[in-house]
């Protein structure tokens, strides 16, 4: 099994795009355990199975907490009446330890989850770069990614896809169509899209698209410039993408910066900790993290703070995990004002490993406590100001309704 950086995120990863964390040497205990049987069964799976009884066990390589999980795999494999698909066999073995732990955010992905899992924490995957949605039973386009292939085909936010290589996509699921899209034989792609009810094919080629999960702006407030940085998710590359949005707010000589991980479902710790280390430094506690045999403080990585701006966090009830690690440090450390509602109450850090078949595992390794030693786990962080969104009922919201933002700006105004 590969192991994979620990990760931080809310169970419900969006993935209706066209896709629709310290690392530690060594392993834990569970952990080698984990890795040992995996091992050991995928090593049945693909060589020969040896059947013995429980007292005919004499392999001393297996380790005796184990044996009786081989046994009864081989006595199974050998013995059952019927036909048994080894790796079907092992797949529910794996599942059933991970069922056992009773943990919320032990996950067994398939391949095709997995794929799409690894992809939105990655921030890059193969496509068209295009976000869709459901609009009564029609697929729509709701975002339409720069730089990307779609883009550059005069494909627009709005338009409705009607077919992909000609095959009709009425009645089809947001799944089936992307399945569409992303699994063509060729690299270019027929799209037929409807727009001011006027049909048209576009020829689209499918590339590696980079998710671009940072935004930003300046707004002006009783005579300061507000740096406003969006980030939707801690996946693998965007301390880069962070960098650069920031690097674009200081050219605009900002005088405070507002930072919004509201729908932020959180992503990679390691992620959380480089942009965290922007601002604080390796005397400053970020956060601490906890396993069932100790507690350790983490620090900022850098001796010197990269930027210094007042900030504001603004969160909302769908911030999560690596989200409240950003916003409690910059409450708790920097002493920054934390603008929205109570956040989701994630505290805890997940890893995650890839199977031979290409199956994906995650399962809880510890626990994430606040600079301070708090733990949000089902409590969330408090924000300092609670600002409830007023939307009326169906209200989409805009820029010119977001009554949270307005707020935080306003905040960071005074």
């Amino acid at each position: 099994m590969k192991k994979k950086e620990e990760i931080m995120e809310d169970e419900n990863i969006d993935t209706t795009k066209e896709i629709v964390t310290i690392k530690k040497e060594g392993f834990s205990y569970p952990e080698m355990v984990i890795i040992m049987i995996i091992a050991i069964l995928f090593g049945f799976l693909i060589g020969n199975v040896v059947s013995f009884t429980k007292k005919e066990t004499t392999n001393s390589s297996v380790p005796s907490e184990l044996k009786e999980f081989v046994d009864t795999y081989n006595d199974i494999v050998n013995n059952y009446y019927d036909k048994v698909n080894k790796e079907e066999l092992i797949d529910a073995g794996i599942k059933g330890m991970i069922n056992y732990l009773d943990d919320p955010y032990a996950t067994y992905f398939d391949g095709t989850s997995s794929t799409n899992f690894n992809q939105t924490l990655e921030g890059n995957y193969e496509g068209v770069g295009i976000e869709v949605t459901l609009d009564n039973s029609k697929v729509k386009i709701t975002k339409v990614f720069a730089d990307t292939p779609a883009k550059k085909a005069g494909i627009k936010v709005g338009d409705y896809i009607t077919k992909v290589n000609g095959e009709s996509v009425e009645g089809k699921s947001l799944s089936d169509v992307v399945s569409l899209i992303k699994t063509a034989k060729n690299k270019e792609v027929e799209i037929t899209i409807t727009r001011d009810n006027q049909e048209k094919t576009m020829k689209v080629t499918r590339t590696t698209v980079d998710m671009p999960y940072t935004s930003s702006k300046v707004y002006e407030e009783n005579g300061k410039k507000i740096g406003y940085l969006k980030i939707e998710m801690f996946s693998n590359n965007i301390t880069k993408q962070v960098k650069k949005e920031l690097e674009s707010l200081k050219k605009k000589n900002i005088d405070k910066l507002v930072i919004d991980v509201r729908d932020n479902p959180g992503g990679y710790l390691t992620q959380v900790t480089e942009i965290l280390s922007l601002f604080m430094t390796k005397k400053d506690v970020i956060y601490q993290l906890q396993t069932k045999n100790n507690k350790e403080k983490v620090y900022g990585t850098s001796s010197k703070a990269t930027y210094s701006y007042p900030v504001v966090v603004l969160i909302n009830e769908n911030s999560a995990s690596a989200s409240e690690i950003l916003a409690s440090a910059f409450k708790e450390t920097y002493n920054a004002e934390i603008v929205g509602v109570n956040s989701y109450g994630k505290g805890t850090v997940q890893k995650t490993g890839d199977l031979n078949n290409g199956d994906t595992i995650k399962y809880t390794v510890q626990k994430w406590l606040t600079p301070k030693g708090n733990w949000i786990n089902e409590k969330g962080v408090t924000p300092t100001k609670e600002v409830k969104l007023e939307l009326k009922e169906n209200e989409i919201l805009t820029e010119d309704n977001d009554n949270q933002l307005k707020a935080a700006i306003e905040l960071a105004s005074k």
